[in-house]
């Protein structure tokens, strides 16, 4: 057993800041592990304690990512060139999961895993549907491109829950399109049969997906919802995200997505919908008292003119929050957490909606729920020991007194801020420089530059 004490100038114990707190971290002997917990927490240390490793700054408990697409982050640029919708958006998005094999794809999420590391996310969920070659036959492996996903995270020292997806339907019932073909089982029961491969591991979590109801056929929502009740697994679906998909479910079922889901088992504790946008008031409290989550990724929801959720009015009926960066447009979860409050404030033109530790907990403990690792994203004792350290001394962050570094972090600093993140009680980030992949943005240009080659 290995112990180390981390000493942090201030940290965020859930309901304030505190100075000179110290963490004693206990771990295997592993140097790929990721199973270290905090076995103390010591407030009122004032100076470091002999051979502790000294952050300064100010120590949050590591980062939630939510709900993240890993490919989509080989778009970024390309895709704000000229003008169009989320449906433009999605033919260029399709050009690129054209390209991927294994291999590449493992290169790929491997570099963008590292960028979420050193932008102090130290847990993913991978909204993951690209399962077969092109034209939709399945590789040796069945589950070479999940595997390869997980490999990536390992190298890049995140936490993973692999959200297995269930892909089936161009829309409401019609066959894939040529671009989808490698997105589906054919059936429920066939995607269930695959993904029942995938195990649980070391900093590995399994979850399933429902794409969307326009991708999974209603007749069988069923089978993956029991899927992941059989297995206490987290279950998400991207739901309401566009106007147009409501309107093609009212249309095939004379109901609205929400509903749909709800009359075939969807909805409940483990489950968390994906942007939650468009709703009706009916939809709101259907979510609501069923607890599903919300996860709500708001730079990609105004990257791609998808609108404002009304993620006020889905806490307050009982809906916890969680946030993603989904496509990558940035990947910056305190640029997620206030921007939650601040186009919350455009549209009612009411500041206040919620205290900085309210987003943080967005962005940590309701986050990490959410993916299936409740016993992370709190500094207490227990808790896997995954924490991340915001500099109070950029550009940013200077200024304000201690006691409001809650408040400088989530409203004025960025992933650029992040100084250290430690998984599992190991240091993945140290002084800015990822540990394990020295240069990351040279990694992020060769895995995106190989896919238009």
């Amino acid at each position: 057993m290995q112990v180390t004490t981390y000493w942090a100038e201030h940290a965020w114990l859930g309901d304030r800041v505190e100075p000179g707190v110290a963490l004693t971290v206990s771990m295997s002997g592993s140097a790929a592990g990721t199973d270290g917990r905090v076995t103390a927490v010591r407030t009122g240390a004032d100076t470091p304690p002999p051979g502790a490793v000294v952050l300064r700054g100010l120590t949050l408990p590591g980062l939630a990512n939510a709900h993240s697409h890993a490919f989509h982050r080989a778009l970024r640029g390309t895709v704000q060139v000229g003008s169009g919708t989320f449906w433009t958006w999605r033919e260029v998005m399709y050009q690129v999961a054209s390209r991927l094999t294994p291999d590449t794809y493992f290169a790929l999420a491997r570099a963008v895993y590292a960028e979420m590391a050193l932008a102090g996310i130290t847990a993913v969920g991978e909204f993951h549907y690209l399962h077969h070659a092109p034209g939709g036959t399945p590789y040796a492996d069945p589950n070479a491109m999940g595997e390869a996903l997980i490999a990536a995270a390992g190298e890049a020292g995140i936490r993973i829950t692999l959200l297995d997806t269930a892909y089936l339907s161009s829309g409401f019932g019609a066959a894939p399109d040529r671009h989808q073909l490698r997105f589906s089982d054919g059936t429920a029961d066939a995607w269930a049969e695959r993904a029942a491969l995938l195990k649980d591991r070391e900093g590995v979590r399994i979850g399933a997906a429902i794409h969307s109801v326009r991708a999974v056929p209603a007749a069988q929502l069923s089978t993956v919802a029991q899927w992941a009740a059989d297995r206490q697994a987290p279950l998400h679906v991207h739901l309401s995200e566009q106007t147009a998909e409501n309107d093609a479910c009212l249309a095939a079922h004379g109901c609205t997505p929400t509903r749909l889901l709800a009359d075939h088992g969807v909805l409940g504790p483990r489950t968390t919908g994906v942007h939650n946008t468009h709703l009706t008031d009916d939809d709101i409290a259907l979510l609501g008292g069923s607890g599903t989550g919300t996860c709500m990724c708001p730079t990609t929801e105004r990257d791609l003119a998808d609108g404002i959720g009304p993620a006020v009015a889905l806490q307050r009926a009982g809906s916890p929050l969680s946030l993603g960066s989904d496509s990558h447009a940035v990947i910056d979860l305190l640029e997620e957490a206030r921007a939650m409050e601040l186009d919350e404030r455009l549209r009612s033109r009411t500041r206040g909606h919620w205290t900085a530790a309210a987003l943080l907990r967005a962005a940590t403990a309701d986050g990490h729920a959410a993916l299936g690792w409740p016993d992370a994203g709190r500094l207490e004792t227990g808790a896997l020991a995954d924490f991340t350290t915001i500099a109070l001394d950029t550009v940013r962050t200077a200024g304000p007194v201690p006691r409001l570094a809650a408040e400088t972090a989530v409203f004025a600093a960025s992933a650029a801020d992040v100084r250290h993140t430690v998984v599992g009680g190991r240091h993945v980030v140290r002084d800015g420089s990822h540990a394990l992949i020295p240069d990351v943005p040279r990694a992020l240009t060769d895995s995106i530059a190989a896919l238009h080659r």
